[in-house]
C-alpha cells in the first residue's frame, strides 16, 4: 500500500513526518445532520475513497442501533458499508459479554437491538448511552441504587452535547457526571475519547496510531482522544463545533478546518 506524508510542527517546533496510512471519520456532526448530509461531505468522500488510504467510520452514536444508522447513511447518499462503521455500542456490548453483566439499559429503544444477546433479568450493572426519554426521575434512581450496591457503571460514552437539526442539545454526559457524583463512583467509559476505542477502529489495518489521522467535529471526544493515543486530529467547524473549540485542548489540532470537504483536501493534497 503506497503512503502518503504530513508535516506538521510539535510544540517543540521540530518537524515531524509520519506516514498516513488510515483516515478515522466521524459521522454526525462531520458528515451528517441526523437526515441531512453536511455540504460537500458525500462528494468528499468519494474523493478520499480514491486514494490508497484505509477509511473507517468511528461514531458515538447511541440513538438508534447500528443497522439503523448505516441505513440512515445510505438514504442521505453516502458510500459507506456496514462493517466499516465501528460503534461506541459496539465495544459496550463487548465489555459487556466479557464481563458476563446482566445490565439496567439506559439506551433509545431504537438501539436495543444491539444488545438482543444480552440477559437484562435481575440487573447487576448499569450501562448508559443517550436516551433522553429514560432520562426521568424514576428510572435514574434505579440506577442509582444499583450504583450504591455496587453495581459496575459503564458510560457508553460521556459526550456533553451534540447537534442536531434544531440546534445543540444534551448528551449523555451530564446524566452520567450526576450519577458518579451522587454514588461517588467512577464510570468505565468505552467510547471516544478512550484510548482502547480508537486503537480497537485501526486494530484490523495493522498500523501504528502515528500513522492514523482522525477528522471530527468534537475537540475533546474526536480529536483530543486521537491524539492522545498518538495519531493526529483535525477539527471541523461543523455539527457540534464552537468558536475557540480548538483551544480547548494541548497540543492543540493538527488542523482545523471548514468542513469535512477542506480536511480530506489536506489530506488529499499532501
Amino acid at each position: 500500500m503506497s503512503c502518503k506524508y504530513l508535516t506538521r510542527r510539535s510544540p517543540f517546533q521540530k518537524v515531524m513526518t509520519q506516514k498516513v496510512r488510515t483516515v478515522l471519520v466521524d459521522l454526525s456532526g462531520t458528515l451528517h445532520v441526523e437526515n441531512e448530509e453536511i455540504p460537500g461531505s458525500i462528494e468528499a468522500l468519494a474523493r478520499l475513497r480514491k486514494s490508497n488510504l484505509n477509511v473507517k467510520f468511528v461514531t458515538n452514536t447511541t440513538k438508534e442501533s447500528q443497522r439503523l444508522l448505516f441505513e440512515r447513511l445510505q438514504k442521505i447518499g453516502f458510500d459507506i458499508e456496514s462493517h466499516e462503521i465501528f460503534s461506541s455500542l459496539s465495544a459496550a456490548v463487548k465489555l459487556i459479554k466479557k464481563k458476563s453483566l446482566r445490565p439496567l439499559l439506559l439506551v433509545d429503544d431504537r438501539a436495543l437491538e444491539d444488545f438482543h444477546d444480552i440477559e437484562t433479568k435481575d440487573e447487576n450493572a448499569v450501562v448508559i448511552g443517550l436516551a433522553p426519554e429514560k432520562f426521568q426521575y424514576n428510572i435514574l434512581n434505579q440506577a442509582f441504587r444499583l450504583l450504591m450496591d455496587g453495581a459496575p457503571f459503564i458510560a457508553i460514552h460521556k459526550a456533553r452535547y451534540f447537534k442536531t437539526s434544531t440546534g445543540l442539545a444534551l448528551g449523555p454526559g451530564p446524566f452520567i457526571t450526576g450519577l458518579e457524583y451522587a454514588t461517588d463512583t467512577t464510570a468505565e467509559v468505552v467510547g471516544k475519547p478512550e484510548k482502547s476505542f480508537f486503537l480497537s477502529a485501526v486494530e484490523e489495518f495493522n498500523c501504528q496510531p502515528n500513522e492514523c489521522i482522525m477528522i471530527g467535529d468534537d475537540v475533546l471526544d474526536d480529536v483530543g482522544g486521537a491524539q492522545n493515543c498518538g495519531m493526529l486530529g483535525i477539527l471541523v467547524q461543523t455539527g457540534k463545533y464552537r468558536l475557540r473549540d480548538e483551544d480547548k485542548i494541548t497540543p492543540s489540532p493538527f488542523m482545523t478546518v471548514k468542513n469535512f470537504s477542506e480536511a480530506v483536501d489536506i489530506i488529499m493534497s499532501i
